[in-house]
């Protein structure tokens, strides 16, 4: 792929996330546990794995969360978002590039969600200095299983078009 159009592409999926990421600021969440969302953003970031790679993925989550701290998250937003979606990355890319034949992209999604939830955990529980935190994963991973196959399922439903539109030959 040519440098400029990889370049054009990267900034279309950096603003679909971050606009995927304001909107699911807005949405309330109907269940009062903090910290379970959707995670509409990680739809972009597993197709940026699939399309491009790890390294872009992680610029991508870079950029999204620098730039959704910025539109009303803050520095603790960033670190829990940055951290969780860094994590997330290496997670589901690891899964893709050398197991994606024997996990689907649902499984691989679930993973992706089920680090996410990990790295948010581990950092809260660093800026509060208290490793009880983790008392409150299990909760965090049942909501990470739901959403990560309803992500996961958005990403499988949608690769087939998208890879005949941008004409890529990987898997």
């Amino acid at each position: 792929m040519k440098n400029t159009k990889k370049m054009v592409l990267l900034s279309v999926l950096v603003s679909q996330a971050l606009v995927l990421y304001v909107i699911e600021r807005m949405i309330p969440v109907p269940i009062p546990v903090p910290g379970i969302k959707l995670g509409l953003a990680n739809v972009i970031s597993l197709f940026t794995i699939i399309i491009f790679g790890w390294k872009e993925a992680v610029l991508v989550v870079f950029l999204r969360t620098i730039l959704g701290s910025f539109f009303g998250g803050g520095i603790s937003s960033f670190l829990y978002s940055f951290t969780g979606g860094i994590i997330s990355i290496l997670a589901m890319a690891v899964l893709y590039k050398y197991f994606g034949k024997m996990f689907s992209i649902i499984a691989i999604s679930v993973i992706g969600a089920v680090f996410h939830n990990i790295g948010q955990i581990l950092v809260a529980s660093l800026v509060v200095s208290n490793a009880n935190l983790f008392f409150y994963l299990p909760i965090l991973l049942i909501s990470a299983v739901i959403t990560g196959i309803f992500i996961g399922m958005i990403v499988q439903l949608t690769m087939k078009p998208l890879k005949t539109i941008l004409r890529i030959d990987r898997k």
